[in-house]
């Protein structure tokens, strides 16, 4: 089994969601998109905790460092809602679930229901 990546600060969660959202930036790109940037110093002192910690790689682009993730933000959210799972929900799908419906009561439209209905359905008869 890999091993975990460590956990990531607020700012590097942030910098590393305008990655994502990019699916590769520079330095500047990345404090560009930033809410509130800090200078150009921390965020690149960001990308390099990220690349050490193994979030982020780095490819050289002339002059340039164009940071890009390790790996594929669907494979990253399902790490993440693993561990969720395992450390708040005991493994537990049905308890996270009551959960997030109890977030938003009467947040979920017919259409919703409909669709998540239909995701439950396909799982079922996929043996999952």
């Amino acid at each position: 089994m890999a091993r975990a990546k460590p956990k990531l600060s607020r700012r590097e969660q942030e910098v590393l969601d305008i990655i994502y959202a990019r699916g590769h930036a520079t330095a500047a790109e990345v404090r560009d998109d930033m809410d509130d940037p800090p200078t150009d110093a921390a965020v690149r002192t960001t990308l390099r905790i990220l690349v050490a910690k193994g979030h982020l790689r780095i490819e050289q682009d002339g002059p340039r460092y164009d940071y890009r993730p390790t790996v594929a933000r669907t494979t990253a959210q399902r790490s993440e809602l693993q561990h969720i799972l395992k450390t708040f929900f005991g493994g537990s799908t049905e308890s996270a679930l009551a959960t997030l419906l109890d977030l938003q009561p009467g947040q979920l439209t017919p259409e919703t229901r409909r669709r998540l209905k239909k995701m439950i359905d396909d799982a079922a008869r996929e043996g999952r």
